[in-house]
């Protein structure tokens, strides 16, 4: 071999000793220089740099699918395959030479070892294991050992879940690759891909990611073995084998070695190990790895470089002929070679083939790659297509070629499609790259690497979407670079940190949103507590000087801020002195917390305060004295609200003195409840039911009435003693409010409660009941209640105009606040302005010629009352237990009751016999003392005085 004379110089080492930098520095002292690069991805990134340092105008970049050659081209940046032979530059380099040994593309770098040379320097760069080869084949090299800058340690096995930051995860198939990114997507936020059927675009793009933190991981095959400078600190093998296109075969050591040395970069030290179902490395592997010690290459993959172009028979021949030394040797059968003897066997293509152009045209055109990864009928198919063009016409067929460019130029879609659809434009940028082949190659050029940029872009963009949670990596960034983060809350209380939606802030507790992984999780809260700490506390001081009206509490106990939940009441040293607790998330920190806390006290202190005001008063006013403050401090613990049963011993010892001396403060001792009128209305008994609950530690809280019944539903499950502190009493299915139910006994009080009575239009006015309502609750109160019938009688015209219309139209269960309990005389002159409860109807009158009709009698129901204290005992207990506790004296039956009718004798009924029809008197006025038995004896003594 006939070789130009210069220095050659092998530089061998591991990774990571700088050798292509070296190189690139070399190449830039001499006027003119090339250098070949295993991987179109690698070749990109070295033409960027000596952009960077010498300008566009003088760099070109060539490769089988990029051309970029400026007319003053003096640095040539290629692809091994694509290296331009015999243009006699200065400086040549061939970095990782010992892929000279590679069965599929070892016959390429071995040939460039042999024939390529620079006019003053050639450099080969590589593995230690090309030294003996090297040697060998080139006796006139000089060798340079370089060592590794920084220390390789294994660190054995580790789960995904368990990787530090900046790992590189190796896989070897694309479906390896995407399931491992998947994973860290779910456990670490996110992952780069990088794979070497990835556009130089795409790839840059999944690198940059990586490089500029946006995540913390890499997933990628063994392409990041061939020269790319990432910082990687971590690299670990998920798997130790790979299909090599024809079989599954475990890597070799010196293979392992390649990979494995991405990590730690210039002095800083790597690591690396092996995950997910790869097995642990041997000692002896680790050693080899760690020490740099590999079996010496003695096998170079070749192939004849003087080929025969007479006829297609003798290309084949000149292809297949033997290796003329004992170290190299004949790789298996390449693609372009099986291509060729396809072709060849074509009758259109055969018959195509006069003399060497055509032969030579026919292995151009079989050079093409297979970049679709199709099956290789179809790919020598568009082959032959493409020849037959070019034989034909000199040229591939505009309109044909800008079809297969219009059909592959989409961006929808997901990852698998757009990653074959840049496949596919790979075939046809390399066919635009070829000089002659295509009309208008500038323009061609152009438009196939921009539907490349496109497609770039696309497929990058699905792979982040696809493996990047992007909030996450933007907050990993930002927390790393220890940077401030600025926290924007909007009108909803969503908090956006970096563009990125994080959750709510509720009052003074962050809540996330969107987070499926404790790792993510973390994260966030991270870079929400980072961005929020300024705003609790300026959303602190704004809360601690806001007024009362912007705040409230729930019935259940909560404690709010607008529509924001700050706090909750907690049970305190006293009922009427409750704790807060505020909510207030640990890392706004302890002052903002005792801020909150502090406001939150003064608010309910006021509020207590202001909504027991006549309580309080009366407990502080040291004119109460002896029994009168005693029972004043009873009313306090109670609430302002005491059933009469539970204090009757302490009201029969109070004197009148005592009695005057509550009185003024509003204090009523009614038959039923002793209460304080002013706390009856809605705003402290919802305050009242809150405390008491607290007070009796209920896990839920039962809520107040609605503010304006008289009379409400029993609530099921009420826990004993709601009624009194919601200010009701339960009596039957319903409750009645304390303050109307003592008006009704002021209506009842001089009614004949032992003889019987009916209720009046009053009595069902101030209840708002029906009549069977009514009914119910005197059943509830101690009376018996007698239903009868009878013909109801038309009034009198002048009592139809004497009626009171107020009378008849009070609406059913309203009232108002404002209808405080009426003085006893009142309520002794309304039994002498009743009013008929029967409906007014008027008299129609009849024609003097229309015939006699008798019409049926119109029948009323009506109820007689009478006192039965007994009866409520088989009513079961109280749902609040405010039943009348104490025994009645002259038990058993009232008046002679029948089973079903009144009284018997003269109020007859009941069934059978001869004793006719019901019938119904008025009865005579009693001269007897009204019952003693009855409730209402005491009040009634004392009107009589």
């Amino acid at each position: 071999m006939d070789r130009p004379k210069g220095r050659v110089t092998a530089v061998l080492g591991p990774t990571n000793t700088g050798k292509t930098h070296y190189a690139l520095e070399r190449m830039l002292a001499h006027r003119t220089g090339v250098i070949g690069l295993p991987l179109r991805l690698l070749a990109r990134e070295v033409y960027d740099k000596l952009v960077a340092a010498r300008g566009p105008s003088v760099v070109a970049l060539v490769t089988g699918e990029e051309r970029i050659v400026p007319p003053r081209a003096a640095y040539w940046v290629c692809t091994v395959e694509a290296m331009p032979q015999g243009m006699g530059a200065d400086f040549v380099a061939i970095d990782e030479v010992q892929l000279c040994a590679d069965p599929e593309r070892g016959h390429v770098f071995t040939d460039r070892l042999l024939n390529m040379r620079g006019l003053q320097e050639t450099l080969f760069m590589g593995a230690d294991t090309m030294r003996p080869a090297i040697a060998q084949l080139v006796p006139e090299a000089h060798f340079a050992r370089r060592e590794r800058f920084s220390e390789l340690t294994y660190t054995g096995s580790k789960k995904i879940s368990r990787m530090p930051g900046r790992t590189a995860i190796v896989g070897f198939s694309v479906d390896n690759v995407y399931a491992i990114a998947e994973l860290l997507r779910r456990q670490k936020g996110g992952a780069a891909v990088v794979m070497g059927a990835l556009s130089p675009r795409t790839r840059n793009a999944q690198v940059a990611m990586y490089q500029n933190g946006d995540v913390d991981y890499l997933v990628a095959t063994d392409a990041i073995g061939m020269g790319l400078n990432l910082d990687i600190r971590h690299v670990a093998f998920s798997a130790t084998s790979k299909f090599d296109g024809r079989r599954m075969r475990p890597l070799m050591p010196h293979e392992l070695a390649q990979i494995a040395g991405r990590a730690g970069r210039h002095t800083q030290p790597g690591t690396f190990g092996v995950t997910g179902e790869a097995s642990p490395l041997d000692d002896g592997l680790v050693e080899a790895i760690q020490e740099h010690r590999f079996k010496p290459i003695d096998r170079l993959m070749w192939r004849n470089d003087r080929l025969e172009f007479g006829s297609a028979e003798a290309l084949i021949a000149s292809l297949e002929a033997p290796a003329p030394e004992m170290i190299l040797t004949r790789g298996r059968e390449a693609d372009d070679v099986q291509s060729l003897k396809t072709l060849n066997q074509l009758e259109s293509v055969a018959s195509r083939l006069k003399d060497a152009r055509d032969v030579r045209l026919l292995w151009d055109v079989c050079r093409i790659p297979d970049f679709q990864g199709i099956s290789h009928g179809e790919h020598t198919t568009m082959l032959a297509r493409i020849f037959d063009f070019l034989h034909d016409r000199g040229r591939v067929d505009h309109d044909w070629f800008a079809r297969q460019i219009k059909r592959i130029d989409k961006t929808q879609g997901d990852i698998d499609t757009i990653s074959k659809r840049l496949a596919y434009i790979r075939t046809w940028t390399y066919v635009a790259q070829r000089k002659g082949w295509v009309d208008n190659e500038d323009h061609w050029r152009e438009a196939t690497r921009a539907v490349e940029d496109r497609l770039s872009d696309a497929l990058h963009q699905a792979l982040t979407n696809r493996f990047v949670d992007r909030r996450t990596s933007v907050l990993l960034r930002r927390l790393k670079m220890k940077e401030g983060l600025l926290a924007d809350i909007n009108d909803k209380g969503e908090v956006i940190v970096e563009g990125e939606t994080l959750g709510r802030l509720e009052g003074f507790r962050f809540h996330q949103t969107g987070t499926t992984t404790p790792d993510e999780a973390k994260t966030v809260r991270q870079a929400a507590t980072q961005a929020l700490r300024p705003e609790f506390h300026l959303r602190a001081d704004r809360f601690y000087n806001a007024p009362d009206t912007e705040m409230d509490f729930t019935e259940q106990g909560g404690l709010m801020w607008g529509d924001q939940a700050v706090g909750k009441l907690v049970k305190g040293p006293e009922i009427l002195k409750p704790a807060v607790e505020a909510f207030v998330d640990d890392e706004a920190g302890p002052e903002v917390m005792q801020k909150v806390t502090r406001r939150l006290q003064h608010f309910i202190d006021r509020k207590v305060a202001a909504g027991f005001e006549p309580l309080l008063a009366m407990s502080r006013d040291e004119a109460v004295t002896g029994l009168a403050r005693g029972f004043a401090f009873r009313l306090l613990e109670a609430v302002g609200v005491l059933p009469r049963s539970e204090v009757a011993t302490e009201v029969k010892e109070l004197d009148q003195e005592a009695r005057g001396q509550l009185r003024k403060h509003g204090v009523r001792f009614g038959q039923f409840t002793v209460f304080q009128q002013l706390l009856l209305k809605p705003a402290p008994t919802r305050l009242r039911l809150v405390l008491w609950s607290l007070w009796r530690d209920l896990a839920e809280f039962p809520e107040s009435p609605p503010p304006g019944l008289v009379t409400v539903p029993a609530v099921e499950g009420a826990p004993q003693g709601y009624y009194t502190m919601a200010g009701y009493r339960l009596s039957g299915a319903r409750a009645i409010r304390i303050d109307m139910l003592e008006r009704l006994a002021d209506l009842i009080r001089g009614a004949d409660s032992r003889g019987g009575f009916e209720a009046t239009p009053d009595m069902l006015s101030i209840t708002g009941m029906t009549l069977e309502q009514f009914a119910d609750l005197m059943g509830g109160l101690g009376y018996k209640a007698e239903k009868g019938e009878r013909a109801k009688a038309k009034p009198e015209a002048k009592e139809v105009e004497a009626k009171a219309p107020e009378a008849s139209d009070a609406p059913a269960d309203t009232t108002d606040e404002a209808a405080a309990t009426p003085p006893v005389e009142e309520a002794a002159k309304a039994d002498e302005t009743l009013v008929p409860e029967a409906p007014v109807s008027a008299e129609i009158p009849v024609a003097e010629d229309a015939p006699a009709t008798e019409e049926a009698p119109e029948v009323e129901v009506f109820y007689t009352f009478t006192w039965a204290p007994r009866r409520q005992n088989n009513r079961g207990p109280r749902r609040d237990g405010q039943g009348d506790r104490g025994k009645r004296k002259g038990g058993g039956k009232q008046g002679g009751q029948g089973k079903q009718g009144g009284p018997q004798g003269k109020r007859g009924g009941g069934k059978g016999g001869d004793r006719g029809p019901k019938t119904y008197e008025a009865k005579p006025k009693r001269d007897k003392p009204i019952d003693p038995d009855n409730p209402f004896a005491a009040l009634a003594a004392l009107k009589n005085q």
